[in-house]
């Protein structure tokens, strides 16, 4: 089938203006500064999204992880402020909300993920109100904080749906914090604390569970596997729960709750998942070492809709750009793809105000720590990498990772020929 004449065409196309995407052109453009790199992206603002456990917990104001898309565009990038709707890789185009289409000789999908509100009944009708909060959003992260401050008794709900969902250890943050301030102001003995996690462990990575659990221990957690949150009815303060046993026999309970924290269940958005960038599963079918697309030979993607099975984590977005812009060059220079992923992600857990279990690791849940462990063991609640969390990463983010900086994340490169470390490290 033919397709109209494209309205206007680039090198390099990338779709997505978040953290990925933003980072990808910023290293593309410290690589080769002519490159035409046009940026697709409809949100005016940016959001610095790791930051929101904090503001939940009182240590961040809202407007410190909030900045103008404008502001971070870098430097050579051209952004077009509008969505893409859907792909024609066959025309090396996509077609924009608008009608208009744009040409380019390389693709790059880091649009991110889908937080699914409406797959819980009830859930959006209450959010923001009747105690019913979550720290995944701007707008209610604050509301997390009041309802934490309010709460002098009763029973706290936090929930987990199944994964993948972005960064895995918020549902626990946002506990361990509430919990933390009902410790220090003498609340803790008068509230009921209930985790509801869809899955069958605390973490994915076993090295970091005995720490995590002596925090479920110190505040009285009832913890509760293969819990999965299936409806809320905020007026009555009533959530429901489809769980399984052993056998896997599903019942169904219903919790009453003063405060509830709800982590949405998480897909890749609709117009990836009726693409032909789709895999099977709907997310961006790549290469989990090279980020290649498996299957277009122009197309690249990256962050929380790509495929590779690593955590989706900013820090893994930090690690992936560099990967992307080394072999997206190659590509265009007509020369095989060097640069590879080691399925690098990192989880600060935030046990506590003041102290956090940093979680560093790849493919197959190796350890990919950042510190020698007489530095900061990361296995182990730490000040040290409090402040990591609280300081340092909200400048390494807006000033080092937007802006190109490779800082501890310089792509790793094979030859030709040899196998990528990161698909040994994920067998």
């Amino acid at each position: 089938m033919a397709h109209p004449q494209a309205s206007e065409t680039c090198d390099v196309l990338i779709v997505g203006g978040g953290a990925a995407g933003i980072a990808t052109a910023a290293s593309l453009l410290r690589r080769r500064p002519g490159l035409d790199v046009v940026i697709v992206e409809p949100s005016e603002r940016h959001y610095y999204q790791p930051g929101w456990t904090l503001v939940g917990a009182g240590v961040f104001t809202p407007e410190r992880t909030m900045r103008e898309t404008c502001r971070l565009i870098p430097t050579g990038a051209r952004w077009i402020k509008d969505s893409v709707v859907d792909f024609a890789p066959e025309a090396d185009q996509v077609r924009l909300s608008d009608g208009r289409r744009i040409g380019y000789r390389a693709l790059v999908a880091a649009p991110g993920i889908k937080l699914d509100w409406d797959a819980i009944p009830g859930l959006n009708e209450t959010l923001g109100r009747n105690g019913v909060t979550s720290n995944y959003r701007f707008d209610l992260a604050p509301y997390t904080w009041k309802l934490v401050q309010e709460l002098k008794g009763g029973r706290a709900l936090f929930t987990q749906p199944p994964m993948p969902i972005k960064c895995a250890g918020a549902p626990q943050k946002a506990l361990y914090l509430s919990a933390d301030h009902w410790q220090r102001t003498g609340a803790l003995q008068n509230v009921d604390i209930e985790f509801h996690n869809a899955g069958a462990v605390l973490f994915g990575v076993k090295d970091y569970v005995p720490a995590l659990m002596k925090y479920i221990e110190r505040y009285g957690v009832d913890l509760r596997f293969n819990s999965r949150l299936t409806s809320i009815d905020g007026e009555a303060r009533k959530a429901t729960f489809a769980v399984a046993d052993a056998d896997g026999a599903v019942s169904e309970i219903v919790r009453d709750f003063d405060m509830i924290h709800v982590c949405p269940p998480q897909t890749a958005p609709d117009f990836i998942r009726n693409s032909p960038l789709a895999a099977d599963s709907g997310w961006i079918d790549v290469d989990q070492a090279t980020l290649h697309h498996n299957r277009l030979d122009n197309v690249f993607g990256l962050g929380d809709a790509c495929s590779a099975p690593n955590a989706k984590t900013a820090a893994a977005a930090r690690k992936q750009a560099p990967v992307v812009a080394e072999n997206v060059i190659s590509m265009l220079d007509g020369k095989a793809l060097k640069a590879v992923y080691d399925g690098y992600g990192s989880c600060p857990l935030t046990v506590e105000r003041g102290k956090i279990v940093l979680a560093e690791f790849g493919y197959g849940g190796k350890l990919l720590p950042s510190f020698p462990a007489w530095m900061l063991d990361g296995r182990q609640p730490t000040r040290r990498a409090w402040h990591l969390k609280a300081q340092a990463l909200p400048e390494i983010y807006w000033v080092g990772m937007l802006k190109g900086r490779e800082w501890l994340c310089a792509p790793d490169c094979v030859e030709p020929g040899v196998a990528p470390r990161a698909q040994e490290s994920a067998a």
